[in-house]
């Protein structure tokens, strides 16, 4: 039997970054990690600029006003 919810949307709660990593964890307990090499602007970001995001779409983005960035959350599972 196959438990996992598909076709559901993942929703960021919470995002924070450790040793060049971005790391989010989602509404339904995952917690994900990407390399900040995968995105140039994050990865040559200052720690003020890295901090200043905020969840966009209900939680299925991430933006970063200072950067102009926008991350998908899905994306980083794919």
């Amino acid at each position: 039997m196959n438990t996992l919810v598909k076709n559901k949307p993942a929703i960021a709660q919470k995002v924070r970054f450790s040793d060049n990593m971005l790391i989010a964890q989602l509404e339904d307990g995952r917690v994900i990690s990407v390399p900040l090499e995968w995105f140039p602007k994050l990865r040559d970001a200052s720690e003020k600029e890295l901090n200043n995001w905020r969840l966009i779409g209900g939680g299925i983005g991430i933006h970063w006003e200072d950067l102009d960035e926008d991350l998908s959350v899905e994306g980083f599972l794919h």
